[in-house]
């Protein structure tokens, strides 16, 4: 799963840096401008939390209460841009020391080497949730660093093409921390529609050059990525979910599932529909075999006129060669730990 989402934490949305640090870290941080002390010391679920800085960075910056304390001292707006957070997916193919690796190395190369400092943290996933999400939020600051402080905001950290380019990084440097772990699986930062047409373009030049194969991979390829994002439910929404509250957020990721799975099953109609039809046009072409092996043993007479021979294939064989056989749970746990073992 591919996932660099990028949002700037300001004030105009009620938000403030001291409380985003401390929320994601899971620690304890008092905001020295309002006197709001943000606790989070019994957050569970932080695997990994650290501060990452330019050489040229004062010591004071890598504490984080200090860090985020001296952020919110230098704006002085009422809708200041505060800090800028990056969530990435981490795979959970990796393991923990490979993934904080990789996070590392990215932060090191994409943020850290433009002058931003960048207070890191890597969360489990959650207990109740999926157990493959993994996760890291970067914390970046807004502002150079100019001597023993802040100087002023750098605009050019805020251009489209800019996010575009780390997107497009962070795409890369998964692939290759999953290539080196000596895995298969791929990412990709395009979104679903372009990677869709790429596949179907891949499945044409498969066909053009006779490579079934090919085609096929390309097509289910294709059909799999024809499919609507599944929107972000959000920690907050996420959390009323688990206690059994229906939110907006969470309606509206059961609408979009609903509606993928809803177009999956009307392609697996057709499917079934045009299966179907070969089976009948295979039973016809053993049907017609077997009448004239007999007609030529002298079994029947040439004018005999006689109703088609019943399939050679019993219900049970056919539906279980079409994959409607419905295989008990308790066979099916049975075989996938036969499988793992």
């Amino acid at each position: 799963m591919y996932r660099f989402s990028a949002q700037v934490i300001s004030r105009s949305s009620g938000r403030s840096a001291t409380a985003a640090a401390a929320y994601r870290a899971g620690v304890l941080i008092e905001d020295r401008r309002t006197g709001q002390v943000h606790d989070y010391d019994r957050r569970s679920g932080v695997v990994h939390a650290e501060i990452m800085a330019p050489e040229a960075t004062p010591a004071w910056m890598t504490d984080r209460t200090a860090l985020w304390n001296a952020v919110e001292i230098a704006e002085k707006r009422k809708d200041a841009q505060l800090s800028r957070e990056v969530q990435l997916a981490l795979p959970h193919e990796l393991d923990a020391a490979q993934r904080l690796s990789m996070v590392r190395d990215y932060v090191r190369h994409a943020f850290v080497a433009r002058g931003m400092v960048a207070d890191i943290a890597i969360h489990a996933p959650h207990r109740q949730g999926d157990d493959r999400n993994h996760h890291a939020h970067v914390m970046l600051t807004m502002r150079e660093i100019a001597g023993d402080g802040f100087g002023k905001k750098d605009r050019t950290w805020n251009e489209t093409s800019l996010i575009e380019h780390w997107r497009e990084t962070w795409q890369d440097a998964v692939n290759q921390a999953l290539e080196r772990a000596g895995h298969a699986s791929r990412v990709d930062h395009r979104n679903l529609e372009e990677q869709r047409v790429e596949a179907q373009e891949k499945a044409e030049k498969a066909r053009a050059a006779n490579d079934n194969a090919q085609e096929r991979v390309f097509e289910l390829a294709a059909i799999r990525l024809d499919r609507d994002p599944e929107p972000k439910i959000g920690h907050i929404a996420m959390a009323l979910e688990r206690r059994g509250e229906q939110t907006d957020r969470g309606n509206l990721w059961r609408e979009v599932v609903a509606h993928n799975l809803d177009r999956f099953s009307a392609w697996i109609a057709v499917q079934r529909e045009r299966l179907d039809t070969l089976w009948e046009r295979l039973e016809k072409a053993v049907s017609w075999r077997k009448e004239l092996v007999d007609r030529s043993e002298g079994d029947q007479s040439r004018n005999d006129v006689t109703p088609p021979p019943q399939s050679d294939f019993p219900v049970e064989q056919r539906d279980r060669l079409l994959g409607r056989t419905k295989v008990p749970s308790w066979k099916r746990l049975r075989d996938k730990d036969d499988r793992e073992r």
